[in-house]
């Protein structure tokens, strides 16, 4: 960052305004239109102005555009940090950006409660669907749980959550992470996850489109990585385990909760599941030759299907992990 762009960014009442709500939470730019009471098309001028000068970040995901904030009062860059608790104090000094703020975080209510509608449409849609694979396994209480205890009772440290879904998996476990990401392929399943999480500190979650087969991040980013049936949709799981391991920091810890070998052959029409669920010795094979040293697993019988929780720790020694094909790393 530099000090002038910087400035020159911050020298604007409406630009302050988006920089204090994207310090509540990721909004996309129709949202921000909205709680500002402004075109779309100007509110999309000042955030560029925001984005060029490294303040704020673009995410798209499907027709939409998303926007966070780039910097916060703990994290680097030095200026960006010292610039986020500049806004941070001006709304203790300034009792009138105070209240333009507060008017401001009182129409986030009206985004959160669209957001949610949104969401129980979604979720009346296919309520049929979900009820007739839940009907086939463990119920989901138990396995959470289950999952919960094979974590272990220590924090989580930078948690990912590959295929996060609607963000349950990632909801369940935040309070154990000091950050959490979530990625999914799907951007109408990001904007679940955005509506279950929106109540996380923007500073403590990241929500990503991507593919787990090549993840969107630097090699030891987390600490803690999470698939919550979802491999079962992989065509080839060893290329999505690879990327685990090279985003999983040494002595980092894996989890995978999925389906044990079955024969249900509809879930693969009905369900578009590529493969009907792994046994033990498929599952650690993968995971030995992913560079992780494997638990044993923890199953969870269920009618007809059986869940298992596949647990294991990142090897330090790089050698026992193939390497993923070399792409431009980003944080």
């Amino acid at each position: 960052m530099r000090i002038e762009p910087t400035l020159r960014a911050l020298a604007d009442p409406t630009r302050l305004r988006i920089m204090r709500l994207l310090a509540a939470m990721e909004l996309a730019v129709g949202e921000l239109a909205q709680v500002l009471g402004q075109s779309q098309p100007r509110v999309s001028r000042h955030i560029k102005i925001l984005c060029d000068a490294g303040l704020a970040e673009r995410r798209k995901e499907g027709a939409w555009v998303f926007l966070r904030s780039a910097i916060g009062e703990h994290r680097a860059p030095p200026l960006g940090a010292a610039a986020a608790r500049m806004l941070a104090m001006a709304e203790q000094d300034d009792a009138q950006f105070a209240a333009r703020c507060a008017e401001d975080r009182r129409h986030l209510a009206a985004i959160r409660a669209g957001r949610e509608t949104a969401a129980q449409a979604y979720f009346a849609r296919h309520a049929a669907e979900w009820d007739e694979l839940r009907g086939l396994h463990s119920p989901d209480g138990p396995v959470e749980a289950a999952l919960v205890r094979a974590l272990g009772g220590e924090g989580l440290g930078a948690l990912l959550d590959i295929g996060t879904g609607t963000g349950r998996i990632a909801e369940l476990l935040a309070s154990r992470a000091n950050h959490v990401t979530g990625l999914d392929k799907s951007p109408e399943m990001l904007r679940l996850a955005r509506t279950r999480l929106q109540d996380l500190p923007a500073d403590r979650l990241d929500l990503v489109q991507g593919d787990f087969t090549a993840l969107p991040f630097a090699s030891e980013s987390f600490d803690t990585v999470i698939f919550h049936q979802v491999l079962h949709y992989a065509q080839e799981p060893a290329p999505a385990l690879a990327e685990a391991a090279r985003v999983c920091r040494p002595g980092g810890t894996i989890a995978i909760v999925d389906f044990a070998a079955h024969d249900r052959e509809e879930l693969r029409t009905q369900h578009a599941h590529a493969r009907l669920g792994f046994s033990d010795e498929q599952m650690l094979g993968l995971l030995a030759d992913a560079g992780f040293r494997a638990a044993p697993p923890v199953a969870l019988p269920g009618k007809p299907l059986t869940v298992k929780i596949w647990t294991g720790q990142r090897l330090a020694d790089q050698a026992h992990a193939p390497r993923a094909p070399h792409r431009k790393e980003v944080r």
